[in-house]
């Protein structure tokens, strides 16, 4: 079912960052864009999403509703704010896609955010979420109860900006699988 051609045209259904967040209600917006600016790239991690050479394609499964959507989506906005000419990100909403929600199920549940990564021919190369590993472990650590943190909860700046590392390790990841693709490398002549 994640074929190319399934996933371009789920991409191009999608709706970029700030389009996505402009679809909630006000206070929706508002815990995006509020978690949106209690983090940023490093240095270190602009510099090496600026280097990417292969285009990478995400393309998440959300919820505007979502406290880890609030907690997640804003990394895959910065990822791509670090080279927009090689990292293309758009987000679309699960139940309304749910033909795409049923393929990406994790554990047997429809879980979000889910982001699928692709070449740039729309070939699936990984699929990212729900949450990191550092957001689990800090969930684990604090034994939370809930199964979704609320929207707008404080979140530990440490624990921040583990969670954008885990993003970027695995979107650097895809772009590696990118860059050493046989089929890419006979097309880049590289």
């Amino acid at each position: 079912m994640l074929t190319p051609d399934f996933l371009r045209t789920k991409f191009d259904q999608g709706a970029t960052y700030d389009a996505y967040v402009g679809s909630g209600d006000p206070g929706q917006q508002d815990n995006w864009r509020s978690f949106g600016a209690s983090c940023a790239l490093t240095d270190e991690q602009r510099t090496l999403l600026g280097s990417f050479e292969r285009d990478v394609n995400i393309l998440v499964s959300s919820g505007i509703w979502c406290g880890d959507c609030v907690q997640q989506g804003p990394f895959l906005k910065h990822i791509e704010d670090g080279n927009p000419d090689r990292i293309r990100v758009r987000f679309v909403d699960r139940d309304e896609h749910a033909d795409l929600a049923e393929a990406v199920k994790i554990c047997g549940g429809l879980r979000v955010p889910v982001a699928l990564m692709m070449n740039e021919d729309f070939d699936f190369i990984s699929l990212f979420g729900d949450r990191t590993l550092n957001r689990y472990r800090a969930m684990a650590a604090k034994a939370l109860g809930a199964s979704c943190a609320l929207p707008g909860a404080a979140v530990p700046a440490d624990e921040v900006a583990a969670q954008l590392q885990d993003w970027v390790d695995e979107v650097e990841r895809v772009h590696l699988v990118c860059r050493l693709s046989t089929k890419l490398r006979q097309r880049h002549g590289d």
